[in-house]
């Protein structure tokens, strides 16, 4: 069906609580683990049906957040899914409890089993009220951003196409929109720094009524981290200092060099060439037609799933006003469909929706076929391996998108692909550093984020700006108000990857099969197990990093 033909209505929570009792109830007085099952089948159509009228309306508000109705769908949303979640981990008790456990297993798996006690360790009922006033808060943060209004030229612009001239190749062009992109976070820097203090004291109550110390342990079970530790995670991100780092420095310099300037400058970040960044050669609607051909070619299965999500209209992806900033792949379970959100801009990142969200699209669309839904809850390092991945995979049909800037395009994703590994680790340190030190001041926390640069990207230089020069460049990337330690997640996929694109230039079947493989596991196993289970290796071995930033440098020297 396609999207603008799906029927919405507001999802009633106190019939579907009679529902949840009614399930409950017929679970407990089943008489064998076959007819809980029966029941728990019963539970995967309550879900589908309430999951895809939230989403429904979930989308409808991001794609004009403007508009009144769907304003307060979401905010109705924010107000009762606390409640809606509650319901869920209650009734996955009984499955965690049940007698009947064993023949469970079997038919769902241990890591849903693992998740349920994640989730039961990471919310009750008490904490209804907090987290209501958390989803409010991350709802008026990203409403900032997407009412953003820039004068230029004469025309009104959002931030998603002010974006497109953070990049463009004259300097003085990059300046004017660094200034305005800086001066606008720099007019919110109260309401800013207000939200958050507010997120992060939340947050630590919510926390410390569960008998945690702070967020940070509340927070990794809240991301269903099933199979790795925080220690891991330290361990990993010190890796990247001491061994990633300094590789990435070079590449920096190199960039420099090729810019043709004595020194970097924070506007000069993001761009690669001279003459400016590719940009795709057509317009949104011939990259996705361009898209429906590279799928088409690259498998049977992806021939498939983007035929499917042409049909059914499962693309919202032209930058407007009042448009939410950013993009994703969300899914609707009742149809089994994949959608994906974005804002074009005309830049390179416009091909990356295609390769990267289609990346989870793709995933999504064959795990719908799965009928044990627990195998799509994915974990989202597992998830970011899908999108990250699938990015290299399509890098041979790039011609299709840039014409003769093709090459160009893939020296450029490659690059930018290593770069990004040390700021996603400093994003995740930042927060480790806000959530265990919750007593800490706007101001002290951008000198903890200032500190952090000068560790992670030691050739940064913001030449005395306003906003960002101040440490106070965090509070665009909105996954630190919205989704806390969310981004490491990016990083630990980034080397999976990559070892997918050293593999894929030596053999691409071979690489393309594991991958496949990769998606259909979905969350039948945890994440350490599944990365061996198709031929890679585990981010967190030692000397992980320090191994994959010497092979990468030797295939950059080998292209030069």
């Amino acid at each position: 069906m396609k999207f603008s033909q799906m029927p919405y209505e507001r999802v009633d929570f106190n019939k579907v609580e009679e529902e949840f009792t009614q399930l409950m109830k017929e679970f407990k007085e089943a008489r064998n683990g076959e007819e809980q099952f029966a029941v728990h089948r019963k539970y995967y159509e309550l879900r589908d049906r309430v999951d895809t009228l939230m989403t429904i309306a979930h989308i409808r508000h991001d794609v004009n957040t403007a508009d009144e109705f769907y304003s307060a769908e979401q905010d109705y949303y924010d107000e009762e899914s606390p409640r809606y979640s509650n319901m869920v981990i209650n009734y996955e008790k009984l499955l965690y409890e049940s007698p009947y456990r064993n023949v469970l297993e079997d038919k769902i798996g241990l890591v849903a089993f693992k998740n349920m006690e994640l989730s039961q360790k990471s919310m009750q009922e008490k904490l209804i009220p907090l987290v209501q006033e958390e989803n409010a808060l991350t709802t008026a943060y990203e409403k900032i951003p997407a009412s953003a209004e820039f004068d230029w030229d004469g025309e009104k612009v959002n931030i998603s196409r002010l974006k497109a001239y953070l990049k463009n190749p004259d300097r003085n062009v990059r300046r004017k929109a660094w200034e305005k992109f800086s001066a606008f976070f720099k007019a919110h820097e109260g309401e800013l720094d207000d939200i958050y203090d507010k997120l992060v004291k939340n947050r630590t109550k919510q926390a410390k009524e569960l008998g945690y110390e702070n967020y940070v342990e509340l927070g990794y079970y809240r991301m269903n981290r099933n199979c790795y530790t925080r220690e891991q995670v330290e361990a990993f991100r010190d890796q990247v200092k001491k061994d990633f780092v300094p590789f990435v420095e070079k590449l920096h310099d190199r960039r420099r060099q090729r810019l043709g300037l004595d020194k970097l400058s924070f506007i000069d970040e993001g761009v690669y060439f001279k003459e400016g960044n590719p940009n795709p050669v057509g317009t949104p609607e011939e990259i996705l037609e361009a898209g429906q051909r590279m799928y088409g070619q690259l498998s049977p299965e992806t021939k498939e799933f983007f035929d499917f999500m042409m049909e059914n209209e499962l693309f919202d992806v032209l930058g407007r006003n009042n448009k939410r900033v950013g993009g994703y792949m969300t899914y609707l379970p009742v149809y089994r469909s994949p959608f994906i959100f974005a804002n074009f801009n005309g830049t390179s990142a416009d091909v990356d929706v295609i390769t990267h969200e289609c990346g989870h699209a793709f995933q999504g669309y064959l795990s719908g076929m799965d009928e044990i839904r627990e195998h799509g809850d994915i974990t989202m390092e597992t998830a970011e391996c899908h999108s990250m991945s699938m990015e290299f995979f399509t890098e041979k049909w790039m011609d299709w998108f840039f014409g003769d800037k093709a090459d160009a395009y893939r020296e450029m994703h490659f690059e930018d692909a290593m770069m990004f590994i040390p700021y996603g680790c400093m994003v995740d340190e930042f927060q480790h550093i806000v959530y265990a030190n919750p007593d800490l001041t706007p101001a002290q926390r951008k000198e903890a984020w200032s500190r952090l640069e000068k560790e992670y990207k030691p050739h940064l230089d913001y030449e005395g700006d306003e906003f960002f020069g101040k440490g106070g460049y965090w509070q665009q990337q909105h996954h630190i108000y919205s989704f806390p330690f969310y981004y490491i997640d990016y990083v630990i996929a980034q080397t999976v990857a990559f070892e997918y694109k050293l593999w894929m230039d030596e053999d691409f079947e071979a690489a393309w099969k594991s991958y496949l493989k990769l998606c259909r596991l979905s969350a039948a196993d945890f994440f350490n197990n599944m990365i061996k289970e198709v031929g890679l290796k585990l981010p967190f071995e030692e000397g992980c990093l320090k191994e994959m930033a010497g092979k990468l440098e030797k295939k950059l020297t080998k292209e030069a």
